[in-house]
């Protein structure tokens, strides 16, 4: 089945939907997006999601989005491709501009799609990477499509049988993956690293967060190793243990924080398509 995309307006084919060579997005990675889950034609925590973009288009100096407008591109998609496990993407960027940093005058470019997503395995595998996140940067905690970082420590992942990169910030910290956020159980307590550790506020973070309740803890990047469980945040994981860090395997996984977790991640989320 072909994905479903709605550009600046309007669904359209994909095969022959386009942006500019021009766009800002794609020159100079001038973006924000958002990664949505959809279930049966339904978009989970849009809202927060929507929000999310907003912020990150003000963080980034982008005009306001118009949310509602955003929000019907998304209802339109769902509709024309209502696919049982899903991924939608809605890209915001800086639009057509001049080849170097400066923005151009045209207006921003917005793309919601919508494809189908492989729901992920009970346990996985994740790596450390030695770069550093920069808990001090201009684009600390905003969702942009400067991605390049991840994409690399995302394919030495891969060579290692992993499927996800977990990176500490410039003080040894632990932070965050590359498309998730990290929580450990030590001495059976349940920690995260805060938002100032330069990790992305996730919307699945926030709702474990609020629904399973965990300490916002500065943790040294092996304490993974240390750990008695670890497990992974995101939209599309969900909840999602880790049997082995690096060369450590954490036995028994998904280990009984986790699972419990879990139960209570889907029974809300259950109950609650947009929370």
């Amino acid at each position: 089945m072909k994905p479903a995309i709605w550009l600046d307006g309007s669904l359209r084919d994909p095969d022959t939907a386009m942006v500019s060579v021009f766009d800002h997005g794609l020159t100079v990675g001038d973006g924000v997006f958002e990664t949505v889950k959809a279930t049966e034609g339904r978009a989970f925590a849009l809202t927060r999601h929507l929000r999310r973009l907003a912020r990150s288009a003000e963080g980034l100096g982008l005009p306001e989005p118009d949310l509602d407008e955003v929000r019907r591109g998304c209802e339109e998609v769902l509709k024309a491709h209502p696919v049982a496990f899903g991924r939608l993407r809605i890209t915001y960027t800086g639009g057509i501009s001049p080849l170097g940093s400066d923005r151009g005058t045209a207006g921003p470019t917005v793309v919601v799609a919508l494809t189908e997503a492989a729901r992920r395995p009970d346990a996985t595998a994740v790596i450390t990477v030695p770069w550093a996140r920069n808990e001090r940067g201009a684009l600390t905690g905003l969702k942009t499509t400067s991605y390049g970082e991840n994409v690399v420590a995302l394919a030495r992942a891969r060579e290692q049988d992993a499927t996800e990169a977990l990176f500490g910030n410039t003080v040894g910290a632990l932070c965050e993956g590359t498309g998730s956020n990290v929580f450990v159980v030590l001495d059976g307590q349940l920690h995260t690293p805060p938002l100032s550790s330069g990790c992305l506020a996730g919307i699945t973070r926030a709702l474990v967060l609020e629904w399973v309740g965990a300490k916002e803890t500065d943790l040294p990047l092996d304490a993974l190793h240390r750990a008695e469980e670890v497990f992974l945040t995101s939209t599309t994981r969900d909840v999602q243990a880790v049997h082995r860090v690096d060369g450590h395997t954490l036995p028994g996984a998904p280990g009984p924080v986790t699972a419990e977790a879990l139960r209570i991640f889907v029974e809300r989320a259950a109950a609650d398509i947009d929370p």
